[in-house]
């Protein structure tokens, strides 16, 4: 899982500077209001909403906006109309990149998506046309200070997780689909401080990059994770952590 791991981490100290500039509030409200739309208003019946509203506590997003959001899902307030759509194409080299995004304007949302891919030697795909690449999993992260790996390992696994790996400042936590709110529930109810817990999709396969293509894809993922519509970008890529360096210092 090593190229996931790397992009992870990379998605992990973007989102300190997007929640630096207000850009994360933006998908997690769209998130919250979707989530509330299509499950109802109580997080305990609704896990996307759960999931929704950790990631909007780890923002620090204001409670008036959060409760705005929901309100705006339920239609006890007005507003936008969002919906997920998924889009699915390829990057430099025929790196496969799963996009998960909520619009109000597909023909809009696609149209920049398209631009975007062709802009970085990428194109769109058909449905279907990358996704069996992907396997859907659960992903916890815990820090690292807190726990030594064994510990961890013993009171994850007890709890229904698949497997927990080491990574540089964290441990990732991972467990099925279907487990992942059980697991979730099960840590937290053991009080282990998560710093994350998302759904995720694992690649079955990397595709080995470097040089120019290395540089293409990783400004392709960083425009389409700017993007306000863009939730989620997957890709199936390994990149060396001296490439990566590189590519950021330049």
């Amino acid at each position: 899982m090593s190229g996931h791991s790397k992009w992870h981490s990379i998605k992990h100290k973007k989102a300190k500077v997007d929640a630096a500039k207000g850009r994360i509030f933006t998908k997690i409200i769209k998130e919250l209001t979707v989530s509330a739309r299509m499950g109802g208003a109580d997080a305990d019946a609704n896990p996307r909403l759960r999931t929704a509203l950790a990631a909007a506590k780890a923002a620090n997003m204001p409670a008036k906006n959060i409760d705005n959001a929901i309100k705006k899902g339920t239609g006890e307030l007005p507003g936008v109309v969002y919906e997920d759509v998924i889009y699915e194409g390829y990057g430099p080299d025929g790196v496969a990149l799963f996009i998960e995004a909520v619009t109000d304007n597909k023909n809009r949302t696609v149209a920049e998506i398209r631009h975007l891919l062709s802009r970085y030697n990428g194109n769109l795909g058909e449905s279907g046309s990358v996704a069996w690449m992907f396997e859907k999993k659960g992903l916890i992260c815990v820090p690292k200070d807190k726990y030594t790996e064994d510990e961890l390992m013993e009171i994850a696994l007890e709890c229904g997780a698949e497997d927990i790996s080491p990574e540089d400042d964290a441990y990732e936590i991972y467990t099925s689909y279907e487990d992942f709110q059980m697991v979730r529930t099960a840590l937290d109810e053991k009080s282990i401080l998560m710093e994350s817990a998302e759904v995720t999709m694992i690649p079955q396969n990397y595709v080995k990059l470097e040089g120019k293509s290395a540089e293409q894809l990783m400004k392709l993922i960083d425009a389409l994770d700017e993007h306000d519509d863009v939730q989620n970008v997957f890709a199936n890529f390994d990149i060396d952590d001296t490439e990566l360096e590189r590519i950021y210092e330049e």
